[in-house]
């Protein structure tokens, strides 16, 4: 029989390697790839002797954790400040390319593995695709299809309008069908649309347990956009997968999510990038992010305080809100007081658990998907080091890589 070619071996060196198991940062160590796998993980002095042959990476003032997840982005849209102008222009074709160039910009800001919410005709589905091909240098796409709302609600002109329980179940077959795989409903109004209000319940329990039914018999989770206090129980009681927003939590809102195991993806920077441009966007938006800037604060501080489980989400592609700015969030997660080190875990490890892929991702460590990012400085002194993107490596190919030392 012909002899197996063996994969090529690449070897990364870092100052630090945070691996996100339960030990220290590895001072001094490193990684060796073969693949897309990480096969070996130690000190330096233990690997020199098995890297004779690979090609070197020595990132000596760096530090080398799993590569970042991003629980929420919108792939086909680039952050403009009418974002309601620009996505009922958008057509097929070009939010194909915009979210192409979207997946690029991720991957350079160290985000290995995306969470797409919802684009306007799917087109995350293909280019996930189109990644997975390699055709496209991207990170690992899940996506949601397009969101599911109600008629009239919460982001309808990119959305499958459905209502009652019939509707709702063939919308989100339909999403199935196009290859979704996760689901995202529509609880509550939301900033970014005329004529719904912020605090308005929007979608019902009866229809939202139907899609969480659908879901789960393909197998697959479910979000639910919730900025309302009583959308955000309703979506709970349903039997959500993960909570998007969550900007009026309350004491009772947090128990429910701790009982019933709910993941909680705050998307800080999408009200903190439109706070900061109030003067340039359309007055119905400015009124909205203005009403839940710091009530969305507080609920991120109660989440926190009780326990709730926090996995990081930009919601990338909102005004001013760009799927290369992935490390504002953990910047804000750690200014409104979550520890640097839950916080570099709420980006990997628990947002690989959150996405029920804690086997593959969120983690350095043997037999781990090879989904790692180098860093300029010691995040646990400076969260914003992880701003400072050195190298990137995605399924065992450096798209951004760090020259060789």
């Amino acid at each position: 029989m012909p002899e197996t070619k063996r994969p090529a071996r690449v070897a990364i060196f870092a100052k630090l390697v945070f691996t996100m198991g339960d030990d220290a940062p590895i001072d001094d160590g490193g990684i060796i790839v073969e693949g897309d796998r990480i096969v070996e993980v130690g000190r330096r002095t233990a690997l020199e002797n098995l890297v004779k042959d690979a090609r070197r990476v020595d990132a000596r003032e760096c530090a080398l954790l799993p590569g970042f997840i991003n629980m929420h982005v919108h792939l086909d849209a680039h952050g403009d400040a009418d974002f309601l102008t620009t996505a009922r222009l958008l057509d097929e074709q070009t939010a194909t390319l915009a979210a192409a160039a979207s997946a690029r910009d991720a991957l350079a800001a160290g985000v290995t593995t995306v969470r797409d919410l919802g684009t306007k005709f799917g087109v995350a589905i293909a280019v996930r695709d189109a990644v997975a091909k390699g055709w496209l240098s991207g990170p690992h796409i899940l996506a949601a299809g397009k969101p599911v709302c109600m008629t009239g609600g919460h982001g309808w002109f990119i959305a499958l309008e459905s209502d009652g329980p019939h509707e709702m179940r063939k919308a989100v077959r339909q999403n199935l069908k196009m290859g979704a795989d996760c689901i995202k409903v529509i609880a509550t109004g939301g900033v970014l649309s005329p004529g719904v209000e912020v605090g308005s319940v929007q979608l019902d329990e009866d229809e939202m347990s139907v899609a969480v039914r659908e879901a789960r018999k393909a197998g697959r989770r479910v979000a639910a956009h919730a900025i309302a206090n009583s959308g955000i129980k309703n979506a709970v009681r349903c039997g959500i997968d993960t909570v998007e927003h969550g900007c009026f939590l309350d004491a009772e809102a947090v128990e429910m999510m701790k009982k019933a195991g709910t993941w909680y993806v705050p998307t800080l920077c999408a009200p903190d990038a439109l706070y900061r441009r109030l003067d340039d966007v359309p007055a119905y938006v400015a009124r909205k992010v203005k009403e839940v800037y710091e009530a969305h604060r507080e609920s991120f501080r109660l989440a926190l305080r009780e326990g709730v489980r926090i996995v990081t989400g930009t919601d990338a592609g909102t005004p001013f809100n760009r799927h290369g700015d992935y490390a504002r969030e953990l910047v804000l997660m750690a200014e409104l007081g979550m520890p640097i080190e839950r916080a570099l875990r709420a980006g990997t490890a628990d947002a690989a658990d959150a996405l029920g892929l804690a086997h593959e991702i969120g983690a350095i460590a043997p037999g781990k998907r090879a989904d790692v990012v180098l860093i300029d400085g010691d995040p646990r002194r400076d969260i914003r080091a992880t701003q400072r993107v050195k190298g990137v490596m995605a399924r065992g190919s450096a798209a951004f890589a760090q020259s060789d030392g």
